[in-house]
């Protein structure tokens, strides 16, 4: 697997040839073979049809391209999938079509906001195909996973790279580089209300960035989502989607300003007024199912490489909410039979 000139794995690793009938293509799917090529084929379906509106109401040349790849990689990973899954006898999911979109409806966001929500779902999708990477034993699908992740790496360097070049994001923060290898020695390491707090460290620092350049990426959608929507079930979950979100904004900023450092800043402004709705009200509910699924593992990623218990408790405090959130919007996708069943295990009962 070469990622790039002079970087070639097998430059550094020793083959393994092997010819176990374990691994080849005629295998049955497993679990996690069966889940996250479902996965990927749900979401992908879904982002096409986003991505489509998008590059209908585009007009700078490096977001028109950046959207053009991100829509033929859609294309290109659905079609893969679909090869797998025909070859399996396995159904391909229904998903989502262009009767999900309205292409001519007028434009709901600006250029700028399609770079960040770019960066925002693939980086949904890449922490979905590098988990299953590990897990994958039958070597085409791995071989697709290991694909589809390089793809989508390629794609959210392009994607920074617009973001900086163009002054719509500012770079993490910068910390001093440490002059020597330091040890703890002291339990106040971990404290966070009281006595001797440190400062903050790399890892937390990364975490909290990353949260909140989801979280306004995130608010911004959920707005012209709630401007758009007519159902009021649907406007009222929205609007609770927004101020849950915009919350969550503030007490993670909150934690990077005490240490004077930048955070990522709103993206609000980059919705325009249109009430007319581009999408159904079937994938603005499931895509926000989905993104606060998203919000979940993220949080619980950031609590992973935490320290403090400030931030592990609000990190905690903040997945319940999530929870709540996608438990109250999943049931509302079922009321409408909206909602499209993972392959399950066979009910013994």
């Amino acid at each position: 697997m070469t990622t790039d000139k002079g970087l070639n794995p097998m430059d550094v690793l020793k083959p393994i040839n092997l010819s176990s009938k374990e691994l080849d293509e005629n295998q049955p799917l497993t679990t996690v073979e069966m889940g996250k090529l479902w996965a990927t084929y749900i979401g992908n379906s879904m982002s096409g049809q986003l991505l489509s509106y998008f590059l209908r109401h585009c007009e700078n040349e490096y977001v028109r391209t950046l959207l053009e790849n991100g829509i033929a990689l859609s294309k290109d990973f659905l079609q893969r999938v679909e090869v797998i899954f025909k070859k399996n006898n396995f159904p391909s999911p229904a998903g989502f079509s262009k009767d999900d979109v309205n292409l001519d409806a007028p434009r709901l966001f600006e250029d700028e906001f399609y770079v960040h929500y770019l960066k925002y779902a693939a980086k949904a999708g890449l922490s979905l195909y590098a988990i299953a990477l590990p897990l994958v034993m039958r070597e085409d699908i791995r071989e697709f996973f290991v694909y589809v992740n390089q793809c989508t790496t390629v794609l959210l360097g392009q994607i920074n790279s617009v973001l900086i070049d163009k002054k719509y994001s500012v770079k993490p923060p910068i910390i001093p580089t440490p002059e020597k290898v330091d040890f703890i020695n002291k339990q106040s390491f971990l404290t966070g209300w009281f006595g001797e707090v440190r400062p903050l460290h790399a890892l937390e620092i990364v975490h909290l960035y990353d949260n909140i350049e989801n979280n306004a990426t995130s608010k911004a959608l959920l707005l012209g989502f709630y401007q758009t929507v007519k159902d009021e079930k649907l406007k009222a979950l929205f609007k609770r989607g927004i101020e849950m979100t915009d919350k969550t904004l503030k007490q993670l900023s909150e934690k990077l300003h005490k240490e004077n450092l930048l955070t990522p800043s709103y993206i609000d402004h980059l919705v325009t007024t249109s009430p007319q709705p581009p999408f159904s009200d079937k994938l603005m509910l499931f895509h926000k199912v989905d993104m606060f699924s998203m919000k979940v593992r993220s949080f619980g990623n950031a609590m992973a490489v935490n320290g403090r218990r400030d931030i592990a408790s609000l990190y905690g405090r903040l997945i319940i909410d999530v929870g709540l959130f996608v438990d109250d919007a999943t049931n509302i996708l079922i009321d409408h039979g909206w909602m499209e069943s993972p392959p399950k295990a066979f009910d013994r009962r």
